[in-house]
């Protein structure tokens, strides 16, 4: 008995996230037999949850007269990287970007426009139905009507180059824990990078993951850089997870429910007032703006609580909050069921909230220093009364005084969507050794792939782990087929 329909095939992908469905369909397109890999039962990864791509230059933007410079963007995004990125690989993803937008609509992606998200430039195509309809309602049925194989609960668990171009990608069903051996002449790897992988967090990455929250499909745990470092392919670009802000952590729950928590949005992901471990403020809050570096800061403290009264959630209720979390909860959303959210997490006794009349009875409950955070409140009361924060400069028009209670603080951890990195590629995707030189017939996409990050996600331009992630599959299915 065997796994699969054959044990010989043009192209394995390993992953079905959008840079796997990207990958398998453009080979199937081409005409070759593809084998798609998913080690879960469900397929779509990570990518079910994104809201949306990066491009410039779309048919999108042209409609709405966006224009946004491809040199403008590359030269941005590379200095944002300190130069850790490859302007190679991002030149080649920025003059395709237009065509993969285009490509998915060609193969029935359909969507709701394009917009920028805090702080950045409108380059974020943002589908309908999310990642879950652009993969379930449009490439993964496509692919299968092709004739592309798929099967579920099935890992790639070990990979040997073999002879005269023939790989060989060991199988392993995930459920009875049968093993087979097919052989292929290109393998693509798009298993999602490794966030979910705490041992390889531990040792690849610097962050404290006491205060992480992993919000993902939970199935990124690095399989596809251990098959690419067994053959022999350079290791490069660990280390940087995106960060998106603060997030509330919920022992109880899984962690993506809170990202439709108004809850969540107003008490991690607004411009407001953030108290370190000692009653501190320690930045300009509205860093929040550009998520991936609130994120950063918000880890440049041992702990961070971010402190409301109920003027502040009254207002957001009355008016809208100043600033969403992507499209989930939009920017300007009247947080019409904040109050009853918050009500719900004391009456339950969540652990990241705390209710008070007064500040000094606030500071008590998570152990600040009472002077320390009744002085911060002063000060920063004082700011906002006179229209200038004389300490890090925010912008007046997210001052507001904490000063009618109840007073509430939210102990804020940080958010993370995914890794990126791990194996160092061409610009054609594929693997290179660790004396530079390609290694024919194996490719690394999407969160696998390094070369398009330095240590931080780049918020300024939204969209672009999604977009790179589909750009990468179809670049390598690409050139996959030059080499066939």
């Amino acid at each position: 008995m065997t796994l699969t329909k054959s044990t010989e095939y043009d192209v394995v992908v390993v992953g079905s996230g959008a840079a796997g469905q990207a990958a398998a369909l453009m080979a199937v397109e081409n005409g070759n037999k593809v084998l798609m890999l998913e080690k879960g039962r469900t397929t779509g990864g990570s990518a079910n949850y994104s809201e949306g791509l990066f491009a410039v230059d779309s048919y999108l933007q042209k409609e709405k007269g966006i224009d946004v410079s491809t040199i403008d963007v590359l030269k941005e995004e590379v200095e944002y990287s300190k130069y850790k990125a490859d302007s190679r690989i991002w030149r080649k993803y920025l003059d395709a970007s237009a065509e993969n937008v285009q490509w998915l609509h060609d193969e029935g992606v359909k969507y709701k426009g394009v917009q920028a998200m805090g702080a950045g430039e409108a380059t974020w195509h943002i589908y309908e139905g999310f990642g879950d309809a652009v993969i379930h309602q449009a490439l993964q049925p496509k692919f299968e009507k092709l004739g592309g194989e798929l099967l579920t609960s099935t890992s790639a668990i070990g990979l040997d180059l073999g002879e005269k171009g023939l790989k060989k990608v060991t199988l392993k069903n995930e459920g009875t824990g049968e093993i087979q051996v097919v052989t292929t002449k290109i393998v693509i790897l798009a298993a999602g990078g490794y966030l979910n992988n705490a041992e390889m967090m531990a040792k690849e990455t610097s962050y404290d993951l006491t205060r992480m929250i992993p919000v993902s499909c939970g199935k990124g745990t690095g399989d596809g850089l251990r098959l690419g470092w067994q053959v022999g392919a350079q290791k490069a670009g660990m280390g940087m997870a995106m960060l998106f802000g603060g997030y509330l952590k919920d022992p109880q729950e899984p962690s993506f429910k809170m990202m439709h928590s108004q809850m969540c949005v107003a008490a991690g992901q607004q411009p407001l007032l953030w108290v370190n471990e000692k009653g501190e403020r320690f930045v300009d809050e509205s860093v929040i703006y550009k998520f991936s570096y609130a994120g950063n800061a918000l880890y440049s403290q041992n702990n961070v609580y971010s402190i409301l009264d109920a003027k502040i959630i009254n207002e957001m209720a009355e008016k809208g909050n100043f600033m969403g979390l992507g499209v989930f909860i939009e920017r300007g959303k009247k947080m019409d069921h904040l109050q009853a959210e918050i009500d719900q997490a004391l009456s339950e006794k969540k652990p990241f909230i705390f209710k008070a009349d007064s500040i000094e009875q606030l500071a008590k409950q998570i152990n600040l220093p009472v002077s320390a955070l009744s002085k911060t409140i002063e000060q920063y009361n004082h700011f906002a009364e006179i229209g200038e924060d004389q300490t890090f400069g925010k912008d007046a028009k997210y001052l507001r005084t904490v000063e009618n209670g109840p007073f509430y603080a939210f102990k804020l951890d940080i958010g993370a969507f995914c890794t990126m990195g791990g194996l160092k590629v061409t610009t054609d995707n594929e693997f290179e050794d660790e004396s530079g030189n390609p290694i024919k017939g194996v490719y690394a996409t999407g969160n696998d792939a390094a070369g398009l990050t330095g240590d931080t996600y780049g918020p300024n331009m939204p969209g672009t782990c999604a977009g790179y992630a589909f750009y990468s599959g179809r670049n390598a299915a690409q050139h996959a087929q030059k080499y066939l």
